[in-house]
């Protein structure tokens, strides 16, 4: 990665990054495969389309593996299984509007986790950036269901778990993330996160290998798209930039698949949606940012 680390903008391959995962939940909607199976590929995908690089240029790095390191990998992996099968899922039952913006209330989450698990201190910045994050949430979750019923509430309810299990994946995967380069740690993470997703396929009983050709295209935009260009490429500016710099800017996921929902779907968000996700918004930049 030292040259593209050379060649690349830090900022500008932010910017790529954002318009890039901006385009997973337009994606995944398009998409007629089951939840599961749509984020089984994805990850299969881009674990495959990261795989020769990575065991390449990081022999090393996975030859110096310990035990502890495969435990944390495990975690890490498993929580980003439930995160895409969760938020998959949501999808099916909200708006992109809704879901995006609850997904993005990881910072919340990841900020709660590593004050109850890891003792870490939390500010009176961050509490605050919590309980506006969590009461946005709320205001969206309730006034979509007053509008749209509990299947949209229910939708919503699944966005959060997406974001809880999302924070999870990032505090298991911390200190490992320290100890590994980019690119071996993501190919690990996925590897076990795409194992955890086919053991749940194939005890559901979806088909493996049954979809046209249109499915496979829409695998593959997605582990390309958000995968690839969109969420690897945001764990290398973590490395260049400050966090809460990519943290607040992930905020523009968000924005960018309401209009691509509004543009190739129709898909108007509700006024509720609208209010709570502002909030939620609001919340997340005072989690993220530095006092």
């Amino acid at each position: 990665m030292a040259n593209v680390d050379a060649l690349v903008p830090p900022r500008a391959a932010l910017v790529v990054a954002v318009l890039a995962v901006s385009t997973s939940a337009v994606l995944v909607r398009w998409s007629d495969a089951p939840s599961l199976v749509k984020a089984l590929y994805r990850v299969v995908f881009t674990a495959a389309l990261l795989a020769p690089v990575a065991l390449t240029r990081h022999r090393r790095a996975f030859a110096g593996l310990r035990r502890r390191d495969v435990g944390f990998a495990a975690a890490s992996g498993l929580a980003l299984a439930v995160h895409f099968g969760a938020w998959f899922e949501s999808l099916n039952h909200t708006t992109i509007a809704a879901s995006v913006t609850l997904v993005q209330t990881q910072p919340a989450f990841v900020a709660a986790g590593a004050w109850a698990v890891l003792d870490e201190r939390v500010t009176p910045r961050t509490v605050v950036g919590i309980v506006v994050a969590l009461a946005g949430a709320a205001t969206m979750s309730i006034g979509d269901a007053l509008v749209a019923g509990v299947g949209q509430a229910y939708g919503n309810a699944l966005a959060l778990v997406g974001a809880a299990a999302a924070g999870g994946y990032v505090l298991a995967g911390r200190s490992l993330r320290q100890r590994l380069p980019l690119l071996p740690y993501v190919l690990i993470v996925y590897l076990v996160c795409a194992a955890g997703l086919l053991a749940v396929v194939v005890r559901t009983g979806y088909p493996l290998f049954d979809y046209p050709s249109r499915e496979w295209t829409l695998f593959l935009a997605m582990a390309v798209g958000p995968g690839l260009f969109g969420h690897t490429v945001v764990n290398w500016a973590l490395a260049h930039l400050e966090s809460s710099v990519v943290s607040v800017s992930l905020l523009g996921e968000p924005v960018g698949s309401t209009l691509l929902a509004l543009v190739f779907l129709g898909e108007v968000p509700a006024v509720w949606t609208l209010i709570g996700g502002v909030v939620v918004l609001v919340g997340i930049v005072v989690t993220a940012t530095p006092q």
